[in-house]
């Protein structure tokens, strides 16, 4: 048996940590590493204390017909990047690649292009993070710098969506 790269390794630690999360529409899963070691894990799902779509029932976004990537702030949930930054110390986060891996609920299919929200790109900013993977299939990913996010700040051309 072939062992599987790197990469694709900590992107299928996120796919199961994804595993765990409560939202109706998407399923998604973060892991920060720095150094070849896990800091932090993250996966989608409401505040602590308060319910989950999935105890709700129904998804206040998705009876909204909101498309992906715009109106977060309607959203119960705390996304997977978030999560994990909330979870990690900073001085560990700086310099370290966020891995990100999003499926389809409906369909448990990899969400191909995705991206982070303009709220999680701000929280990765400034945790520090220097890039960020992100799975479009089994094998293929895509290797964002932050640096990247920084430079093009699409708040300032008013870009909604990813």
């Amino acid at each position: 048996m072939e062992r599987r790269d790197k990469i694709n390794y900590y992107l299928d630690l996120a796919d199961v940590v994804s595993k765990r999360c409560t939202c109706l529409r998407r399923h998604y899963g973060a892991v920060i590493v720095k150094n070849d070691e896990v800091i932090s894990t993250g996966y989608v799902g409401a505040p602590r204390g308060r319910k989950n779509c999935t105890d709700l029932g129904y998804c206040v976004r998705q009876k909204l017909n909101i498309p992906r990537g715009e109106r977060y702030e309607l959203c119960r949930s705390v996304h997977a990047e978030a999560n994990a930054i909330i979870s990690a110390e900073r001085n560990k986060m700086i310099g370290s690649t966020l891995y990100l891996c999003g499926r389809e609920v409906a369909t448990g299919e990899y969400i191909s292009m995705s991206n982070s929200c303009s709220m999680c790109k701000r929280m990765v900013i400034n945790a520090g993070i220097e890039r960020v993977v992100i799975r479009d299939s089994e094998s293929e990913y895509r290797v964002i710098q932050v640096s990247d996010w920084i430079e093009n700040d699409e708040s300032l051309s008013g870009s909604f969506g990813y």
